[in-house]
């Protein structure tokens, strides 16, 4: 039977070793999710594809809802990442855009990354309904962690602005809203589109 899921905090990783283990273990529950679907992945095949004790996935992701938002904010991660070090791939060469334009850009790159699999897509935002919120980070504590420091960079304000920090907010739930819409084809990805694109100017202005 299926270990039941238990509400406890991830072990944190505490050496080079340990964090390369969690990149493998969140690597091969994306190739897994992206291929078989939140019900169909078991843990015990993300730990063999992993190469690590089903322990030691269970001491660093307490329950799969908890392993796949690790998944998320992975993918933000290496997104912003990989964005670093040069100008967005749709702006101008010499010199940035606008703070509204920035942040609309990346959002919607963002928006077409993560949905380009709709089964780990939709891996992740199922997991996002079904976490221990009151111990595990909610999804939107996630998605505000890898992605607010970024938006607050493109906004030009301070981390310990309130009323800098209330719009980073205001980006973050509009995304995920937008995202979860197209996902579920609520809208279309072109009406997600622009409405990010919209929420992205009245909030950058606010």
């Amino acid at each position: 039977m299926p270990r039941p899921a238990r509400a406890r905090r991830p072990a944190d990783p505490v050496s080079s070793r340990q964090a390369a283990r969690r990149v493998r273990i969140l690597s091969a529950a994306s190739a897994l999710g992206a291929r078989e679907g939140l019900s169909r992945v078991q843990m015990h095949d993300v730990a063999r594809e992993s190469g690590v004790a089903i322990a030691t996935l269970y001491r660093y992701f307490p329950s799969k809802p908890c392993l796949f938002l690790a998944v998320l904010e992975w993918h933000i991660e290496q997104f912003l990442g990989g964005r670093d070090g040069g100008p967005p791939a749709d702006g101008p060469a010499d010199g940035p855009a606008d703070p509204a334009t920035e942040v609309a850009e990346t959002l919607v790159a963002l928006t077409g990354k993560l949905l380009g699999s709709r089964l780990l897509a939709s891996a992740v935002a199922l997991s996002s309904f079904t976490e221990y919120a009151s111990v595990v980070p909610t999804r939107i504590d996630i998605v505000d962690r890898a992605l607010g420091q970024r938006l607050l960079r493109l906004l030009g304000g301070r981390a310990d602005a309130e009323t800098e920090r209330g719009r980073v907010r205001l980006l973050v739930y509009s995304w995920w809203g937008l995202f979860v819409a197209v996902l579920t084809e609520e809208i279309s990805p072109e009406q997600g589109e622009t409405d990010l694109r919209l929420a992205a100017r009245l909030i950058a202005a606010a």
